[in-house]
């Protein structure tokens, strides 16, 4: 079974919890991304922020994006998976969170980002309509 160091994008960049949003946006445009973990000044990640939540918590609220930190959009514990966890549980744990996106923890260590479209092509047909259903449902 194909597992997540297989199939993730690997060292992802992060945004510091203390860069700006406007910062944070630029950085997501640079990369042509939508999505970046926020790691703290440890190093440990502490969310992901989305250009969705941007726009959303951000922006649509009317805040200045170069007043708010990225680390302020972090909501909870980030949803993460494991370096050696299989796709099926990546799939379960995009449908159960409905997320696109999943950081990659092995260990303490954030190593990569796992993608709907990454874990489309590892699973089997079927199972790839599944995913789609479900991440695009409420």
């Amino acid at each position: 079974m194909t597992k997540a160091r297989e199939i993730m994008t690997s060292d992802p960049e992060c945004v510091r919890s203390s860069d700006t949003v406007l910062d944070a946006a630029k950085r997501m445009a640079e990369l042509q991304v939508g999505a970046m973990p926020i790691c703290g000044e440890d190093n440990r990640l502490k969310g992901m922020l989305t250009d969705r939540d941007i726009v959303v918590k951000v922006l649509a609220q009317g805040k200045d994006p170069r007043a708010v930190n990225a680390g302020e959009l972090a909501q909870g514990e980030a949803v993460t998976i494991g370096a050696d966890d299989d796709a099926e549980e990546i799939l379960r744990t995009m449908s159960d969170h409905k997320v696109r996106r999943l950081p990659v923890i092995d260990g303490h260590d954030l190593v990569g980002i796992v993608a709907q479209a990454d874990v489309a092509r590892a699973l089997k047909d079927p199972q790839v309509g599944d995913l789609v259903q479900a991440l695009s449902t409420d």
